[in-house]
């Protein structure tokens, strides 16, 4: 296995012992930029969380929160909340890939969510809360499945890593009021119960990695 590897793994290691929960390589430096602006959809739970998340990461242009997965167009919150839309609640992010990667993104990703519970984050249950890399291209995609399967063969988590891979299906913006959650309600009961409790982990390990 190549070097790069122990260190994406013993870094998970490391956050899972905290928490409990590409070929990656430096964390300010990517082995592959496919031009500076990129795009990567993610599903790890509810998209509040992430959101909050990646728009703190240096390299890091727009989060939007949004469904993607499902079957019916133009969903609303409501519907996807039902679970019977196929949709899952992910977040776009729109990267500089000269600054950040499609390597340290995902290291991210397998960081502030649990990969191995099906259709499940904590409290948050059903098909929308499912952890999923919709990939863009080509090389996403690879990354994405070389990460898991070291993951998986190292035996990180105590459980086989569940997210899905899938090319990416049309992308449906969320309402505007599930924009920015965090940061326009940091007081309300879930953003201090659950969001502030991964932003503290993100931004422990990746204190060098934060915006200005």
């Amino acid at each position: 296995m190549r070097t790069s590897f122990y260190l994406i793994i013993g870094f998970v290691a490391f956050f899972y012992g905290c928490s409990q929960a590409n070929q990656p390589i430096s964390a300010k430096k990517s082995m592959t930029h496919t031009g500076v602006n990129d795009t990567i959809t993610l599903g790890g739970g509810c998209y509040w969380c992430v959101e909050a998340v990646y728009e703190k990461l240096d390299g890091v242009g727009e989060v939007v929160s949004g469904y993607a997965g499902g079957k019916v167009e133009n969903p609303t919150y409501r519907q996807v909340c039902t679970g019977t839309t196929g949709h899952a609640e992910v977040v776009q992010i729109t990267f500089d890939s000269t600054k950040t990667s499609v390597e340290e993104i995902l290291k991210v990703f397998f960081t502030v969510h649990d990969p191995t519970t099906l259709n499940r984050q904590g409290a948050d249950v059903g098909t929308q809360y499912r952890s999923v890399i919709f990939y863009h291209n080509e090389d996403q995609r690879k990354t994405a499945e070389v990460i898991i399967l070291e993951l998986n063969k190292e035996k990180v988590y105590p459980d086989p890593i569940v997210t899905e891979v899938s090319p990416v299906s049309t992308f449906y913006r969320a309402e505007d009021y599930h924009q920015d959650y965090y940061e326009n309600n940091k007081d309300q009961g879930y953003c201090r119960l659950v969001i502030q409790p991964k932003l503290e982990k993100f931004e422990k390990v990746f204190s060098d990695r934060l915006k200005d």
